[in-house]
């Protein structure tokens, strides 16, 4: 991997405590992200049907993580001028190119749940006993 640095900044190595790219993981590795990103990768939403289609999801969390997802460029949010007002949120070019990562740990937590349920119950009763 190769790293430069800029200002004293680290730039392309997660490692570094100092890099972008660690601030990059932090967001696309956070669960509301990725489960808001999941949705807004089947079509535009509006607020209240990604609180829907989000279990247990709360107004303010959703509210920071669409936020956050704004600034970082990964999602539009569009104001349509009707009456009532009408916003809808939506994946952007750069948003959509997670699609395929966050599908291929979608897969690989399905296939997987039942080996680490396993190990968790093994764990959890070596460390209560």
């Amino acid at each position: 991997m190769e790293t430069m640095q800029v200002d004293g900044v680290i730039d392309g190595d997660p490692y570094h405590a100092d890099c972008p790219t660690r601030r990059i993981l932090d967001r696309i590795g956070d669960r509301w992200t990725v489960l808001v990103v999941g949705v807004l990768g089947d079509g535009d939403a509006r607020f209240s049907e990604l609180r829907r289609r989000i279990e247990r999801i709360s107004q303010k969390m959703l509210t920071q993580t669409l936020r956050s997802l704004e600034r970082d460029g990964l999602v539009r949010r569009t104001v349509h001028p009707e009456v009532p007002v009408r916003v809808e949120y939506g994946l952007t070019d750069t948003g959509r190119t997670l699609l395929e990562p966050l599908r291929a740990l979608r897969e690989w937590s399905i296939e997987h749940v039942d080996a680490i349920s396993t190990a968790q119950a093994a764990y959890d009763d070596a460390a209560s006993s």
